[in-house]
């Protein structure tokens, strides 16, 4: 997105906040107060959220961070705020329809008051929870792994999974650096970092990453590129993060022996990648090249669940992936299906396990609400 889209941008904000406005204020007239905040808050989230957009292509330092903070605070509270209103709408057309059927069944003016100030409570409400639920560390979310015929040797092999964390304006070094020491405390075999990692270059974002070049594990750390990586300059994003020691694998694998038993993990770049760079193609079938030695156990890490079809063919035992955000905050988890198979947590495609996780920071609006970020460990267990 360009700077000349902010004005086609700001002017589809005011007319969704115009039809909020319209919809809520005249049944706020017992309170002139109550009306009176509502517009100055609708005009003031008019401007603001085109404002990420324009820190995103212009930074500012300290600046920067503030606006895009205030703004992604104001696109989440309108979100919630939009979708509540059209629901009211449907609530009071339904309402309608039984009073005429059945007149005055429900006192309509007493609905329409008391189910304004309801959209704004919720609104209110749910807003502050999603904001301390996505500033909040992440938990520990414990996942067993059935893996038939395992042998005895990775019997308990754990991975520790962290995703979709968007280092950017509002995500800094001391949020990547609990998310390092709780990974870090688990003591894994295998950390497993799945895509999204930045949004931003690498020129202001390089020391709030830094701590990742901390993550600790008996086998290593390895990553794949998420399609937020390819808006903010892969292939820079690439070189650093294998200067600070992960091992970034682009259609590649690594082969593990783990007392006496080979792991492979293997990763492929975004789904979309080839959009980017025709070079980056995600390819499964390539993430196995060069492998001559028996393995008892194949991962793949895929930023996007939908690359599991071709994980399935390609004769992966599990794929790791994020890229939902378990949909983060109502009601986009509902809409998720429509572009992904799996929304969260661990399913089964034929022979193939997919685990999805809900991301382990957030994208956008400082919230979650519905949806709560993870840092996952998982164990392969025996079936």
């Amino acid at each position: 997105m360009t700077k000349k889209a902010v004005p086609t941008l700001l002017f589809i904000s005011a007319l969704l906040h115009l039809y909020i406005g319209l919809r809520l204020q005249p049944d706020l007239a017992f309170s002139p107060l109550a009306q009176w905040s509502l517009t100055v808050w609708l005009v003031i989230s008019t401007l603001l959220i085109p404002a990420p957009l324009l820190v995103r292509l212009s930074p500012m330092g300290r600046a920067g961070d503030a606006i895009g903070w205030i703004g992604y605070l104001a696109m989440g509270v309108f979100s919630s705020l939009f979708v509540l209103t059209i629901l009211r709408d449907l609530t009071l057309a339904t309402s309608g329809l039984i009073n005429m059927l059945r007149p005055d069944t429900i006192a309509m003016l007493t609905l329409r008051e008391n189910s304004a100030v309801g959209v704004i409570a919720l609104t209110v409400f749910a807003s502050l929870i999603g904001v301390f639920n996505a500033r909040r560390l992440a938990k520990v979310v414990e996942v067993n792994v059935p893996i038939a015929n395992l042998p005895q040797a990775l019997q308990g092999f754990s991975i520790v999974q962290i995703s979709d964390i968007h280092v950017g304006p509002t995500i800094k070094h001391g949020y990547i650096r609990a998310i390092v020491d709780a990974v870090n405390k688990l003591k894994p075999d295998v950390v497993a970092v799945t895509g999204d990692i930045v949004d931003g270059s690498v020129a202001h974002l390089r020391k709030h990453v830094a701590p990742l070049g901390e993550l600790s594990a008996r086998h290593g750390v390895y990553a794949v590129t998420g399609n937020h990586e390819y808006y903010s300059g892969a292939d820079a994003w690439v070189a650093e993060l294998r200067r600070l020691g992960l091992h970034v694998l682009m259609n590649q694998n690594q082969v593990l022996n783990h007392d006496g038993t080979n792991v492979l993990i293997g990763g492929v770049t975004d789904y979309a990648a080839h959009k980017f760079d025709p070079t980056h193609k995600s390819d499964p079938l390539a993430a196995l090249v060069g492998v001559t030695q028996a393995i008892a156990i194949k991962v793949l890490l895929a930023h996007q669940p939908r690359t599991a079809p071709e994980a399935e063919a390609a004769g992966f035992d599990l794929q790791l992936s994020g890229h939902t955000h378990g949909g983060q905050f109502l009601p986009w988890k509902w809409f998720v299906p429509l572009q992904q198979p799996f929304t969260a947590g661990l399913h089964r495609l034929r022979k193939l396990w997919v685990y999805t996780s809900r991301g382990t920071g957030y994208w956008g609006p400082p919230i979650r609400f519905g949806a709560p970020s993870e840092i996952t460990h998982l164990r392969l267990v025996a079936q």
